[in-house]
């Protein structure tokens, strides 16, 4: 319990959110530091670095400042061979920190700074709670005999680990404030898989003081996390030290896309969710706080108080509300032309030509990159690696094409969790080439589910937390659904019964075969809107570039479902040895009349032309 006399305690009271420190790692690098070298050591070895870094701090407003001591425990000591200075390296972090604020002249707390003991605890790895605790016993020994204010633990990932951590404050110094910070994944979940809600109340039960979130992402992802920490905990107090944004690598270098302008409006925000302890994490800067400090300080009091109390929610509510929405279902929704393009998995264990692909592709402009399974029924890779891999190379989101065929409701639901568990949220769901057609024709070509029957189960299923035999799995799923549609069907009224059967079942958006004549495709669209009584779901236009004449003639004549009309077909025939740059004509002449009636196209190249693809992607964007 804070004891009311405490300073932190007497700050909180006035009401308005206390300003800490940023970056301490960040800026270090920033003059010359090496992330291979103990920045603990500096401490010993070059403390006017350190110390002029606490200065920019202080002098930008920050009212509590953290040591440099944030991997000063005995097991990420002893990787640099210091474990033997431990007691040395922790009290001079904290002379240090003492030495600027007696100089600054200001009343600024000094906080230990205890990270992660950077091993695995048990059940998931080798060291046991109570030689953790040790460890933390050791390093927070050290920090109050220095005479620390308080502690702050953070960018912890273990809930097992924090509490180690707590339990070791209160076995070493009882009356030492402690603040217990944990830093959470994309998908709002601390990389064991715990939510904020779980997080705020086994903290809270653990005896922490202040209830913290730092790391993790950037404000506007650190602001969700605290609003569900408060409604687990409603009388908490809470902390938040975000990055500055995700970071990216841009020449070498690690870079944080979020401005100090970008924290000050967030600052406000944090404060009024309910944040008594407002800092920065990696990326942030002296600029960073002082824009904070400066909002936070030309506010009036009473928006503070008047924003404090937040309505209650049910656990469930807060845990299916967590994930952001793909980007794909963002563009979507802002009502942005998307642009798709589907690639093929390769035959072999190779991966080098479709990650030059996508690369192109994402610097030509395209929204997301399609990645088809086992296309015409032919072996190739799975594609959720393919998504995955994508994902971390490129940076660009993908959508998982996802066939029933093939697939028992045992093999369906694993793949799902193993494409959801990969980062892959975007999935189109189809039935799939049968294998008669494919290069192993006497494959089972079996199913338990029709697509409409796997929407289902995704939406209806995974997306709220259940498996099929409506089993609890754990957390809910985020997947963005989409179904296929052909736009020059055979027969109209299948195809919008049975899509019809997609949509109750919960698609998200809409794929489709390609086109090549828009007045037949506004035509279908429109007679779909009036057979549904209005359509809602966007749809992206499916088109596949012409390469030549032979290419058209293939398609036109052995291709069901897809028609051109004889205008573009003599135009291919007549183009020769220009054929492709004729096909690329047509391509950015059909997606420019597509524009204002449809929301995206989907570009199929053929013959993995993706250099045709980025031009008609370029053209467009244009």
């Amino acid at each position: 319990m804070l004891n009311a006399d405490h300073p932190l305690a007497q700050l909180i009271k006035s009401g308005r959110p206390v300003i800490g420190d940023g970056a301490m790692g960040t800026l270090l690098n920033q003059r010359g530091v090496s992330f291979d070298q103990c920045f603990d050591e500096l401490n010993l070895t070059r403390p006017a670095l350190v110390a002029d870094i606490h200065r920019e701090y202080i002098e930008a407003g920050a009212q509590l400042i953290q040591t440099n001591t944030f991997g000063a425990n005995r097991y990420k000591l002893a990787q640099h061979g210091l474990e033997d200075r431990l007691v040395e390296i922790n009290r001079a972090g904290v002379d240090l920190a003492r030495r600027v604020v007696l100089a600054s002249f200001r009343p600024v707390l000094i906080a230990g700074d205890v990270g992660p003991l950077g091993v695995r605890l048990a059940p998931f790895g080798r060291v046991q709670p109570e030689q953790a605790r040790q460890a933390f016993c050791e390093q927070i020994e050290a920090l109050a005999n220095a005479g620390v204010d308080l502690l702050i633990f953070e960018t912890m990932t273990d809930l097992y680990e924090i509490r180690e951590a707590i339990a070791a404050a209160r076995q070493v110094n009882p009356d030492l404030p402690v603040v217990a910070s944990m830093t959470f994944t994309r998908d709002d979940r601390t990389l064991l898989g715990d939510s904020p809600i779980k997080i705020a109340r086994e903290l809270h039960a653990a005896g922490a003081d202040v209830i913290g979130v730092n790391c993790s992402g950037g404000p506007n992802q650190i602001l969700r996390i605290l609003k569900q920490m408060r409604q687990a905990v409603p009388d908490g107090r809470f902390s938040v030290m975000p990055n500055a944004g995700w970071p990216e690598h841009v020449d070498g270098r690690i870079m944080y896309p979020a401005s100090p302008d970008y924290f000050s409006e967030y600052a406000l925000a944090f404060a009024k969710a309910g944040a008594c302890l407002i800092g920065g994490c990696c990326g942030t800067t002296p600029r960073h706080i002082e824009v904070m400090r400066r909002a936070v300080e030309t506010t009036p009091l009473e928006s503070f108080q008047n924003g404090l109390s937040l309505t209650v929610v049910e656990q469930e509510e807060a845990a299916h509300a967590a994930e952001q929405p793909t980007q794909l279902a963002q563009h979507l929704s802002d009502g942005k032309f998307v642009i798709a393009v589907e690639m093929d998995p390769p035959r072999g264990l190779s991966t080098q030509k479709i990650i030059a692909g996508a690369s192109l592709l994402q610097e030509a402009g395209a929204t997301v990159i399609n990645v088809a399974d086992s296309p015409m029924a032919r072996m190739r890779m799975s594609p959720w690696a393919v998504c995955s891999l994508i994902q971390q190379k490129v940076g660009i989101e993908t959508v998982l094409h996802f066939p029933t065929r093939g697939r028992n409701l045992l093999r369906v639901q694993g793949d799902l969790l193993a494409a959801h568990t990969l980062g892959v949220r975007n999935v189109f769901v189809v039935m799939g080439d049968p294998t008669a057609i494919g290069d192993y024709p006497e494959a089972m070509d079996n199913y338990d589910l029709v697509p409409s029957g796997l929407i289902k189960l995704i939406k209806h299923g995974f997306n709220v937390g259940l498996d099929h035999a409506g089993a609890n799995i754990g957390q809910p799923t985020s997947f963005f659904v989409g179904c296929a549609l052909n736009l020059n069907p055979s027969n109209p009224e299948s195809e919008i019964k049975n899509l019809k059967r997609k949509i109750a079942s919960g698609a998200d958006f809409i794929l489709t075969q390609p086109v090549y004549d828009v007045d037949t495709a506004r035509f279908f669209r429109d007679r779909i809107d009036r057979a549904l009584g209005g359509l809602e779901l966007p749809i992206i236009v499916g088109l596949l570039p012409l390469v030549s004449g032979r290419h058209a003639a293939f398609l036109q004549h052995e291709v069901p479902g897809i028609t051109i009309p004889e205008p573009v077909y003599q135009r291919m025939q007549a183009a020769g040895e220009n054929a492709a740059r004729v096909g690329i004509e047509i391509a950015i002449e059909l997606i420019r009349q597509l524009r204002s009636d449809f929301q995206g196209v989907y570009l199929m190249p053929a013959f993995n032309r993706f250099d045709y693809a980025a031009e008609i992607i370029e053209a467009v964007r244009a």
